[in-house]
């Protein structure tokens, strides 16, 4: 290649073509195509003067219509040595570089750009010939190495270097075989020094040469084994290298920082977000097929998808708050009272931890959903955990990371979910929890319900602390002694007693007949409810403390009805006991009626079940026999030793109550609590034994209109027992109206309803004495007072009268 160094004369101004993806050095011969009206309207306008045109790149490739901000202000001023215009309207020039030039001043801009033009005259000057000749070889040597290892350029390059000498044009030459990048090439161009050009060509050489070794390395690292495998690790390792080089982030880096941002802005306690970014350095060292970066990848997910710091705010209208409970569930005051109570104190300090709460109560009250309610009118989230059946201590306290398919334990997955870190979390059945070879997951719990531990709580899948001091915590349980006691004591006790009759009657007008008639697809057109059909559905076809079993008969009552209305019927369906019985067949349970006399030997005792209160008459009888006691009915270790208790006392104080003295030598008696097949418990029945018994040594009959409950010593007092609201209404709906309570209890019939307090009578006893006098009909000629004793020698009082009428 020849060049010529005539002196070329630059006119006053040239018509400019910015040119996008290349850089045009001086003495390039190369072909252009031209398609943009504003520059084919450039190469006319050279071509009809001198053929010059001033070459520059634009600065962004994609830019369509550039502007005197966005072209380079150092180009080539070139020939246009041929042009053909081609059949899509484009044209193909071939030019050659003739110097380089700076813009001066933009002539204009439309409709083309035109530019004064000045010439750049290039230093030369600077190093010594020995200086040059060595970066001119180490240039060339380079070149030599690039394209043994593999590089394409053009076959002749080497040939055409041989012939050039001047460092400034060997550098220029390189630089626009190379394919650089535009910013690269462009500040080749703009380094008018021959010896720092030639530097910096070498530079860029040694770099590309590095690359391309690179390369060749990871080639024959992966040459051995070429598997499937081994070949795409191969190719990534490829890209990755190339990349890195080229400074271009690949789509793993992109992962990565978005990641590292997630980890930033998640609001961790600085412990965690330590251990969040020594995991996310240990993931970016390891090779994405690597089996333990999907491990590490999911725990980073786990740790930035956490509520560390999002929390719900607080609704704090007690008034709002109160109404929304009042809505949702009949009764339940004292609960509704705690949960109040909470909102009043967490009005008054911000920063107070939340209660934990353990709802005690047979099935079907309302425990669980009470726990929705209490969300609902804080404002925060809601999530039940189901704890029934669970036996493995990782289900609360997460797997380790060690383990295939590890994951957190419940409550970092509830928390994960609901996406804030103050929620009303239920524990239901918390008193169902098993244990097994895994662990006990009861004593998991104990760190969860602590609140002097939950703030650091340490999930093993985690392995840092998380604050579930903010969550309120809400658990349920039937039976509170199957809780352990540690547990037990972590948590504040509420007891819902079940539903009475007639709170069940309120509850089915509010709630349960509007559900069923929805879900059932009627209206209130088709279907009305009685008084009187919804107690004898109550009295008939459930034994239950909650409303589970009264709902399904409710919806039953319901289907029956849809199906009549869709067979075409058309007046309105009420539901009286009649219908009920129509509808549903005759009833499931029947009451005990009310002892219509007095007898002796049966006593009207009352009971607490589950499903509420209940009348438990004790029947008593003599036979001939060596003063045994035979006990029927079921009864358990504690009801038969009430039952010897009272026969003890009887026996000990036969001559005060007034019993034959050889009556034990000839007689026998059998103690019977009907309903044979339900089993029966408890201490509250020794004092109805103790009159049933004595009634029949005696053979004084006992009242029918008096009901009684209480746990009897040997001698004679009258201990408190539990249950007393479900009992008296028990003996009220069977119609009986006097009670007979221990002493001690006079403060629980404040918990019975007004409405039904003033219908009973309450007669409140220390002694057994005082029930007999009470309960035992009087003889002629006797009067109570007479047959009535007391241990120790004490003088009977009389007993203490109550009535809220």
């Amino acid at each position: 290649m020849a060049f010529d160094d005539k002196v070329l004369e630059i006119p006053e101004s040239l018509p400019m073509l910015p040119v996008r993806d290349i850089v045009v050095f001086p003495y390039m011969i190369l072909p252009l195509f031209v398609g943009r009206e504003a520059s084919i309207r450039s190469v006319e306008e050279a071509l009809a003067k001198n053929r010059l045109i001033f070459l520059a790149s634009q600065k962004e490739i994609t830019e369509e219509n550039p502007t005197e901000e966005t072209i380079y202000t150092v180009g080539t001023i070139a020939r246009i040595m041929r042009m053909r215009k081609l059949a899509d309207g484009r044209v193909k020039i071939l030019i050659q570089g003739e110097a380089k030039g700076r813009v001066k001043k933009y002539v204009k801009a439309a409709p083309n750009f035109e530019v004064a033009v000045e010439k750049i005259d290039e230093n030369d000057n600077a190093g010594s010939q020995i200086e040059f000749e060595a970066m001119i070889r180490n240039a060339k040597e380079q070149l030599e190495k690039i394209i043994a290892l593999g590089r394409m350029l053009s076959p002749d390059i080497l040939l055409i270097l041989d012939d050039v000498n001047d460092p400034g044009r060997l550098a220029d030459l390189i630089a626009s075989n190379l394919g650089l990048k535009v910013s690269d090439a462009q500040k080749v161009l703009e380094t008018h020094d021959h010896k720092q050009r030639l530097q910096l060509v070498n530079e860029i050489l040694a770099n590309e040469l590095e690359v391309l070794q690179m390369q060749a390395r990871i080639r024959s690292t992966a040459k051995d084994e070429m598997s499937k495998s081994q070949r795409e690790y191969f190719l990534r390792e490829q890209m990755r290298a190339i990349k890195n080089e080229l400074g271009e982030q690949d789509q793993k880096g992109e992962e990565l920082e978005d990641l590292r941002e997630k980890i930033m802005n998640a609001g961790m306690p600085d412990s965690v977000q330590t251990e969040a970014l020594k995991q996310l350095g240990r993931l970016e060292r390891m090779h994405p097929d690597a089996s333990e970066a999907s491990m590490v990848r999911t725990y980073l997910d786990w740790m930035v998808d956490l509520p560390w710091a999002k929390k719900s705010e607080d609704q704090l209208d007690l008034t709002r708050a109160q109404q929304i409970l009042d809505d949702d569930h009949y009764d339940l005051h004292k609960v509704k009272d705690r949960i109040m109570e909470f909102l009043a104190v967490r009005k008054l300090k911000k920063d107070m931890k939340g209660p934990i709460l353990c709802l005690v109560g047979p099935p079907g009250v309302g425990k669980t959903s009470l726990g929705k309610s209490v969300a609902k009118s804080m404002g925060r989230e809601y999530f039940r955990i189901a704890l029934g059946g669970v036996k493995d201590e990782a289900e609360i306290r997460g797997h380790r990371r060690t383990y295939v398919g590890a994951m957190p334990g419940k409550v970092i997955q509830a928390l994960k979910q609901v996406k804030m870190n103050n929620p009303v979390m239920v524990l239901d059945e918390i008193d169902k929890l098993g244990s097994d070879f895994r662990g006990d997951p009861s004593a998991a719990m104990l760190e969860v319900l602590d609140p002097e531990q939950n703030h650091s709580f340490r999930d093993n899948y985690l392995n840092v602390d998380f604050d579930l001091s903010n969550c309120l915590f809400i658990a349920t349980a039937n039976v509170p002694e199957n809780i352990p006691a540690a547990l037990r004591d972590r948590m504040e006790m509420v007891y819902l007693s079940g539903y009475t009759e007639n709170d069940k009657v309120l509850i089915t007008r509010k709630h349960l007949i509007d559900r069923q008639i929805e879900n059932n697809g009627i209206s209130a057109e088709n279907i009305e409810f009685t008084e009187e059909g919804i107690k004898f559905l109550i009295s008939g076809y459930t034994r239950e403390a909650g409303l589970r079993n009264l709902e399904r008969e409710v919806g039953g009552i319901c289907r029956k009805v849809a199906k009549l209305v869709v067979m075409g019927l058309k007046e309105k369906i009420v539901i009286t006991p009649e219908k009920i019985t129509d509808l549903l067949g005759p009833a499931k349970y029947l009451r005990d009626e009310k002892l219509k006399e007095n007898q002796i030997g049966i006593a009207t005792g009352l009971a607490w079940t589950q499903a509420g209160g209940e009348v438990l008459y004790i029947e008593a009888l003599k036979m001939k026999g060596k003063g045994g006691l035979v006990l029927t009915g079921q009864m358990g270790e504690v009801m038969k030793e009430s039952a010897t208790a009272a026969m003890s006392y009887a026996r000990a104080h036969a001559k005060e109550l007034g019993i034959e003295e050889d009556w034990a030598d000839n007689h026998q008696a059998h103690v019977h609590i009907p309903a044979g097949a339900v089993p029966k418990d408890g201490p509250s029945a020794g004092i109805t034994m103790a009159t049933a018994l004595i009634s029949l040594m005696t053979d004084t009959p006992i009242r029918n209109d008096i009901a009684m409950t209480g746990e009897v010593t040997l001698a004679g007092r009258v201990l408190p027992i539990g249950g007393v609201k479900e009992k008296a209404l028990a003996a009220l709906m069977h119609g009986v109206k006097t009670v007979i309570l221990p002493l001690q209890n006079q403060k629980d019939i404040t918990d019975i309803p007004e409405e039904f307090r003033k219908n009973l009578t309450f007669v409140f006893v220390e002694h057994l004495d005082e029930v007999l006098q009470m309960a035992l009909e009087e003889k002629p000629g006797r009067s109570r007072k007479t047959g009535s004793a007391k241990g120790g020698g004490k003088k009977p009082k009389e007993p203490a009268a109550a009535s809220a009428a």
